[in-house]
């Protein structure tokens, strides 16, 4: 009995390696990214690249297991709720609001050091921040948004 248990699941991890989720790599330009409105210094573009890029933009860099199911099933789904949540790459579209609600949050996420997210530093440990870089992030959006907020208060005296 037990030999043909492993036997079934040995044949399903088999099958599921033939579906795979499609991959969040964009090859167009992105001409929403946060850095065509907004200036992004070079360390801070470089922060971005290594610790958040991959789950909130449209350009993930899939590692080797990334072929393996069921892994990318979970890549898929945790890239996928990391760019609805905020993606670097759409940043543009957002509201003037939600930018700045969005910077908020990534200063709330470094100050409180949940992003990024563990599950993520763990295998990927260029993304394990220092303290020195989680400050280079924290001024940049806080300068950035004060950008937005000039420019949202611009907005609603135009409108007037």
């Amino acid at each position: 009995m037990s030999k043909k248990i492993l036997m079934v699941i040995a044949a399903i991890l088999v099958i599921i390696q033939f579906f795979h989720p499609a991959k969040n790599i964009e090859a167009t330009e992105q001409v929403n990214s946060i850095t065509t409105k907004y200036n992004v210094p070079d360390t801070v573009a470089s922060i971005l690249a290594v610790a958040c890029a991959d789950c909130h933009s449209n350009n993930t860099k899939y590692p080797w297991y990334s072929n393996i199911q069921p892994v990318a099933w979970w890549l898929a789904s945790h890239v996928n709720d990391g760019k609805k949540h905020f993606n670097l790459d759409e940043f543009t579209k957002y509201s003037l609001k939600r930018q700045d609600h969005k910077l908020e949050e990534l200063v709330e996420s470094q100050k409180d050091h949940w992003m990024p997210l563990e599950s993520y530093s763990v295998i990927h440990t260029d993304a394990k921040l220092s303290e020195k870089q989680r400050k280079v992030l924290i001024d940049w959006a806080n300068e950035t948004r004060k950008i937005i907020q000039a420019d949202s208060l611009f907005a609603s005296s135009a409108k007037k």
